[in-house]
């Protein structure tokens, strides 16, 4: 069966990709090919600029116009294809805002973690207003031919797969289906450490709440702890502060740092999804993150990490130093963490269930 998968190929995407593209190398009779999106630029990122004065009041369509933009170089993509395929995978919808079409002639799965009435009260650099109700209206109809096209809808979790429904789409159509990861061997026991290691990840510090982990790390924890930072940003490293930019999806180099960390720290208020926690948690790390988005359905609180309120600092500050100091706890969450990972997030389970769907896609 050929299977032509299309990534947005923005925010983790990468990362989830480079999994999925893991698994499919042991599904033999799947001939799988890929389309990354290029990273915007030209016209694209012309149309998707943001408006002077319009944009501090979220009235520009500024993700809108973004979304189109990128859809746009996916039809076009997906209109030159030499041999159409027996089956489409989308990833995520708005990369087929456009491609309507394509999918009604080649059988379609469209998956997200998210849908755009959850990021728009979440999308980084975007400050709701009054207005936002009405800029993100203008985003429904658009969504809601992609999921009426779709043969099925995978959403990554509950929580995404709650918002999908209320497009009026039928609960049959929508699968909830948690993208795993390719699991690591299993850690070795870790030693007790006289300074523990804290490990953050994050492409853009500002975005993933990079700093304010920092500042919460030399308000109280630069003393008895060591703190990793894996960043695309060019950032001076300190004492006690090591800084990693080096780090690509798929390149091992993350499965290494994890290894010789105890703690990972996930400040993010952003994320609807969060690979990054499951990478730790398959590394057997205890994970500290903000309760929000589908991260509760990943981290159990108390069992496998600590989740703390969003906009509290204090308590993520707290959690950490919860760990810090008590090596037992670390290799108690942690190990459940392993577990939980194993269990519920193999890539190799996660993309066998997303194939089958696709295949019962294609069959109509």
């Amino acid at each position: 069966m050929r299977i032509h998968f299309v990534n947005e190929n923005i925010g983790g995407h990468a990362t989830m990709h480079a999994h999925v593209r893991s698994a499919l190398a042991e599904i033999h009779d799947v001939d799988a090919t890929f389309f990354d999106v290029p990273p915007r630029r030209g016209l694209e990122r012309l149309a998707g600029a943001a408006v002077p004065g319009l944009s501090a009041l979220d009235a520009d369509f500024q993700p809108l116009r973004a979304q189109l933009a990128r859809s746009a170089v996916v039809r076009r993509h997906l209109s030159r294809l030499a041999d159409s395929p027996d089956a489409l995978h989308l990833y995520t919808h708005n990369a087929a805002l456009l491609s309507v079409a394509q999918m009604e002639r080649i059988p379609a799965v469209v998956s997200l973690d998210a849908t755009n009435r959850q990021n728009a009260f979440r999308i980084p650099g975007r400050v709701p207003t009054a207005v936002t109700p009405v800029t993100v209206s203008a985003s429904v109809p658009f969504e809601r031919r992609v999921y009426r096209a779709a043969r099925r809808v995978v959403a990554h979790s509950r929580w995404a797969a709650d918002s999908v429904l209320t497009y009026g789409v039928a609960a049959s159509k929508i699968e909830v289906v948690p993208f795993g990861i390719a699991l690591p061997p299993a850690p070795a026991p870790r030693t007790a450490s006289a300074r523990p290691r804290i490990i953050f990840v994050g492409t853009s510090m500002e975005r993933k709440g990079g700093w304010r982990l920092v500042e919460m790390w030399k308000r109280r924890l630069a003393a008895t702890t060591e703190l990793t930072l894996v960043t695309l940003e060019q950032i001076a490293p300190g004492d006690g502060i090591e800084v990693r930019t080096d780090v690509r999806a798929g390149d091992g180099k993350i499965e290494e740092l994890l290894a010789r960390s105890d703690i990972f720290a996930m400040p993010s208020e952003i994320d609807s999804f969060g690979y990054a926690a499951l990478e730790a948690m398959a590394a057997g790390l205890p994970v500290v993150a903000v309760r929000q988005g589908a991260l509760p359905e990943l981290v159990a609180d108390g069992v496998t990490g600590l989740l703390v309120p969003p906009g509290d600092d204090v308590a993520f500050g707290q959690a950490l130093a919860d760990l810090a100091g008590d090596a037992d706890l670390r290799s108690e969450l942690g190990a459940a963490g392993r577990k939980r990972a194993a269990e519920q997030f193999d890539a190799r389970i996660t993309t066998a269930r997303l194939i089958d769907l696709i295949r019962e896609a294609a069959l109509g």
